[in-house]
């Protein structure tokens, strides 16, 4: 019989440089996590939200930055934290406009977002998360 535990924790987290270049190599670098946790057919979408949560930090926010992916039998969360003292906001745009449409789309793409300031007050984590569906264990049949 194989499963997995409800209660078991998966993380990863890098520290990231402060460059927005990196946003494409930590994108890979999410993609093989995810894809070893048996998430591929959530890929594309948390590759989408990483990529989005990121471009604000190096943009709008302070380094260091910091990405991590939690995940468990129920759910998978992306946690982007930065040090910077805005959070962040949804902008009511014209129809034209070219940018400013990133929380938006994460808010599309998953099941529940939020941000929680740092403790100390410098910066904050704009997290999002996915509800994973029930995973049954494989039983042999007679079993």
């Amino acid at each position: 019989m194989t499963g997995t535990q409800e209660d078991d924790l998966r993380t990863v987290c890098w520290d990231l440089p402060d460059d927005l270049s990196v946003v494409g190599k930590a994108r890979a670098m999410v993609r093989e996590v995810v894809t070893g946790w048996g998430l591929s057919e959530l890929a594309d979408d948390i590759l989408l939200v990483v990529g989005e949560l990121l471009a604000n930090a190096f943009t709008h926010g302070r380094s260091p930055v910091r990405l991590s992916l939690w995940f468990t039998a129920r759910d998978f969360c992306v946690r982007v934290t930065d040090h910077g003292a805005e959070s962040p906001r949804r902008l009511e745009l014209d129809p034209e406009a070219v940018h400013g449409r990133g929380l938006t789309i994460v808010r599309a793409l998953t099941h529940g977002t939020g941000v929680t300031p740092l403790p100390d007050g410098g910066g904050k984590t704009v997290w999002c998360r996915w509800d994973l569906p029930v995973r049954t264990a494989d039983v042999p049949d007679g079993g």
